[in-house]
């Protein structure tokens, strides 16, 4: 018999690997080598299947009906409003082969080990609460629109194969995401044709102007950036070696493409006149044949539960980057739940008032990612020529302090929300002013943000 060298390096086998009926029991910390599995193509699906859904239709929808913009007009915000988070989306999901751990833990970096429980914080509610609530609500509807069922048991049944999907981990997630890729686009294509044929692409708009335009652009940024704080929690498993561009790319392309698509035929289907008294996605149907209706009712609620999937799951992945010592019993999947009911109480009780709930919380939910966006990409083009040993020894350094990243994201809110926010319930100071600047919250925090943090950022180095 012989034995190998003492000098030999011993490979550990993977306990989690890329099985995909197995429960994930990773949280924060980065992902060994041993467990380093798959490819950047799985991120293609893993973000096209989650905006196939009705949420990413009423972008579109809220753009033409509420924001008074034509088709066309409304098609250009959306576009660029997408186009932008999407770009930001791919470089950020760059930072999962590279550091093996969730989005939210990078965030140390910017805004250091205690700091970072700012916006982590945010973004488990954020996720774990605000939209899992918006999409249950929209697969909720669908369900009672197909079967009678009651909306509250519609609800509960959703909300269940969301958590249930959510609790297993990782690798179900994208191989969940894999399977319900090609039969959402097929329906949701196939809507898209009737929809069109149906729709007055010439419609005159409500006299939205460039009002109507920025709060269309927010409102398609803030939904697409919105993803953006979770981008490597499903690239950390990624081989350290994966190619970048690749990494970079289909996500990005995922993303865009079926945001842009599904937002449009939103748009679109706000120009065909909905029957009286019609729920949110009865009247995106109500055009349909009954056959095809049905089928899109399916997909809404397939859509749901693939976006759902990935909200509760980085909700969780959110409190484990928190950096606290949990007891063993509240692991990664005990969160998911955790978080899957608080979203789900959330959801009970926006249910009489859907439409306007979901409209505020798009508006909102760019108003901190944008600044914390700023922030984040400034300082990863700072650190583009640190070592990544030295960056990675950061992420478990509990004594790594970095005052100007928060107090950067901090002042962006705090300019940017009080001038510019344009809610139904609090108008800034310029859009009081002029009532037809519509809502730039989210840029004016960005470009606040990331102005004040290359400063700052400089002042702390040359004072150090």
């Amino acid at each position: 018999m012989t034995t190998a060298p003492a000098s030999t390096p011993v490979t550990p086998a993977p306990e989690y690997g890329d099985k995909v009926i197995a429960v994930e029991t990773a949280g924060s910390e980065p992902i060994p080598d041993a467990e380093r599995h798959g490819g950047p193509l799985q991120l293609l699906w893993t973000w096209a299947s989650p905006n196939i859904e009705f949420a990413t239709v009423y972008i579109g929808v809220i753009s033409v009906l509420f924001f008074g913009l034509d088709f066309w007009q409304a098609s250009a915000a959306l576009l660029l409003g997408i186009a932008l988070g999407s770009l930001t989306h791919g470089i950020l999901s760059l930072d999962g082969p590279r550091f093996g751990v969730p989005q939210m833990a990078i965030g140390r970096f910017s805004f250091g080990f205690r700091g970072n429980l700012l916006p982590a914080g945010v973004n488990a509610l954020v996720a774990g609460v605000g939209w899992f609530a918006v999409n249950s609500v929209s697969a909720a509807f669908a369900l009672n629109t197909l079967t009678g069922l009651r909306p509250l048991p519609s609800l509960l049944l959703v909300v269940a194969a969301e958590i249930v999907i959510g609790f297993i981990g990782h690798n179900f997630v994208h191989a969940f995401e894999k399977y319900a890729f090609p039969a959402l686009a097929v329906v949701f294509l196939l809507a898209g044709v009737w929809t069109f044929k149906e729709a007055d692409l010439g419609a005159p708009g409500a006299g939205g102007g460039i009002g109507g335009f920025l709060l269309a652009f927010s409102a398609a940024w803030g939904y697409t950036a919105g993803w953006n704080p979770g981008a490597s929690d499903y690239s950390r498993y990624l081989p350290r070696t994966a190619d970048r561009f690749r990494t970079a790319l289909y996500p990005a392309v995922g993303l865009f493409v079926s945001v842009s698509v599904v937002s449009l035929i939103g748009a679109a289907s706000a120009t065909i006149v909905a029957p009286e008294g019609a729920s949110p996605t009865a009247a995106f149907t109500g055009h349909l044949p009954g056959w095809l209706g049905d089928l899109v009712l399916l997909a809404i609620i397939l859509g749901a539960v693939s976006a759902n999937a990935l909200n509760v799951y980085s909700s969780a992945m959110s409190v484990t980057s928190l950096g606290f010592r949990l007891p063993v019993w509240l692991g990664r999947g005990a969160i998911v739940v955790l978080c899957g009911l608080a979203g789900t109480a959330a959801a009970w009780s926006s249910l009489a008032d859907a439409g306007q709930a979901y409209e505020a919380f798009l508006l909102v939910i760019a108003y901190w990612v944008g600044p914390w966006l700023g922030v984040v990409l400034v300082e990863r083009w700072l650190q583009a020529r640190t070592p990544v040993e030295a960056l990675s020894a950061r992420l478990s350094d509990r004594s790594f302090a970095n005052w100007p990243g928060i107090a950067a994201l901090l002042a962006g809110i705090a300019v940017s929300v009080p001038l510019f926010s344009n809610q139904e319930k609090y108008v800034g100071w310029v859009p009081e002013q002029w009532p037809t600047f519509g809502d730039i919250t989210c840029l004016v925090g960005f470009v606040v943000s990331a102005g004040l943090y290359a400063g700052l950022h400089r002042v702390s180095r040359r004072a150090a």
